[in-house]
């Protein structure tokens, strides 16, 4: 039975644990999966690396407006995927084989894996491994509905529908979420006949009401939206189509054939492949694991020395960058058990890379009202794009920055930005939420540069009715 120093579940953020630090001892690094986890291979990467072309391929409409023709000629989907999985593979293959081949202290599993104990593990081909520190990074998968016909070749997740072969006429995109609204974006972009089709009344539900209605009328006026209708089956039509089902709850049914269907339903950790019962781990109700301030995973409520997790199989954000940070923490205190650090969550901002984009950090408007900051006078202000002179440049009529405040102190509660680079714009937000900078020191402390974009972050900072000291900077 083989014995390790350190014993990591999951080669995505879980890699980066493996510092110098470990030169010399012992490390078992186990993923049933393909190496370099979900954000490399099947996540934020490759698909971003589907948004920027397919934006690139609506130009030629954005220009129409502004006096410009231009002309599409062609999408090359499969030169676009093997340009992209070319790149990405690689990275894989020579992260798997540095881990595998050319590290002496390290050895790689490539299996899946399920916990006898707290720090005892056996592989799915009967391997049993122990550890004297354990860190659980297993990550998420996508969700599936459990209806008929999802075994259908036709049917994809975000796993497998970028190396479909070949551009699809017709789309069928099931879920509201951020990464149906992202799919959705890049096929009908590239000239793909998408219907969008998801259970509640609007997009991107988690979002602040506001954004997500906008969102969902600028998502309407792209591609063919159906809302209030919740799927029942996918069937095969024949002819490399299916056709998806739907029902509205009161007896009339709606039925959309695609050549592909897309499950954009949701991810769920990866826990329950791990017998986190057998380890006595404690879940939350999302079924991650629980662990407390400096990521230990929680046992009975109580921390388990020396056994961290991280990642999607921990939080509820399913970020990269939350991820990452979390590693860092985690890596910390591995390797200084006597000085513990703990993971601050404060102003996690997140991104949809649709079409428009939306970025989000803090709280939204419903939250800061209905008693999240408990106490406090909450002010809003909403600004549009096309009221700056770059917006007037873009002829941008969606475009719009919400903030939400706290009036007395000026403290910024919540910003939400939909529009043209979106992500960009929120980063001096998140910055002012994590250091503590009021609101009208950074409207009026620092010069924003005009005519830039960022202007209009600037205007809904001035817009907002708090209270500003009177040696406030003018």
């Amino acid at each position: 039975m083989p014995h390790y120093d350190l014993a990591i579940i999951g080669s995505g953020s879980g890699n980066s644990l493996i510092t110098p630090f470990w030169d010399g001892r012992r490390v078992a690094l186990i993923d049933g999966g393909v190496f370099g986890g979900t954000c490399l291979n099947v996540g934020c990467i490759p698909t971003k690396m589907f948004v920027y072309p397919s934006g690139l391929a609506g130009v030629p409409v954005e220009a129409a407006g502004l006096g410009v023709d231009l002309n599409l000629d062609k999408v090359h989907w499969n030169g676009i995927r093997d340009r992209i999985f070319g790149r990405i593979d690689a990275i894989s293959e020579s992260g798997r084989r540095y881990r595998a081949e050319e590290q002496d202290n390290v050895d790689l599993y490539q299996d899946h894996v399920r916990f006898t104990g707290p720090r005892s593990l056996q592989t799915a081909t009967g391997v049993e491994i122990t550890a004297d520190q354990v860190v659980v990074a297993a990550g998420s998968r996508a969700a599936l509905p459990d209806v008929p016909g999802v075994g259908l070749p036709q049917v994809h997740t975000s796993d497998t529908v970028m190396r479909i072969d070949g551009l699809p006429a017709r789309v069928v995109v099931v879920g509201g979420g951020y990464i149906a609204a992202e799919f959705a974006a890049v096929f009908s972009g590239f000239g793909s006949e998408v219907t969008q089709v998801n259970r509640s009344g609007r997009l991107l539900r988690g979002h602040d009401d506001e954004i997500a209605r906008r969102f969902t009328a600028a998502a309407a006026d792209r591609w063919k939206l159906e809302l209030g209708w919740a799927l029942e089956a996918v069937e095969d039509s024949g002819g490399g189509t299916a056709t998806a089902v739907f029902s509205d709850g009161g007896g009339r049914r709606l039925r959309v054939e695609a050549e592909i269907v897309l499950m954009a339903t949701g991810r769920v950790p990866n826990t329950d492949g791990l017998d986190a019962a057998a380890a006595g781990f404690d879940l939350n109700d999302d079924g991650t694991l629980a662990v407390d301030p400096h990521l230990r995973i929680l046992s009975g409520g109580q921390p388990l020395e020396g056994v961290y997790a991280l990642g999607d199989v921990a939080n509820p954000y399913q970020l990269k960058h939350v991820a990452n940070r979390e590693a860092r923490v985690v890596a910390h205190n591995l390797e200084h058990p006597d000085r513990l650090r703990p993971m601050d969550y404060t102003a996690v901002p997140s991104a949809v890379f649709s079409t428009p984009q939306i970025a989000s950090v803090g709280l939204t408007e419903d939250e800061a009202r209905s008693g999240v900051a408990a106490g406090t006078e909450v002010v809003t202000a909403v600004q549009e794009y096309g009221t700056t002179a770059y917006g007037w440049a873009m002829e941008d009529a969606e475009g719009v920055v919400k903030l939400v405040a706290e009036r007395g102190t000026g403290r910024l509660l919540g910003a939400h930005i939909l529009g043209h680079e979106a992500s960009l714009l929120i980063q001096p937000l998140v910055q002012a939420m994590a250091t503590s900078v009021p609101v009208h020191q950074l409207a009026r402390g620092p010069f924003w540069i005009h005519p830039a974009l960022m202007e209009v972050v600037e205007n809904a900072l001035l817009a907002l009715d708090v209270e500003v000291p009177e040696d406030a900077p003018l």
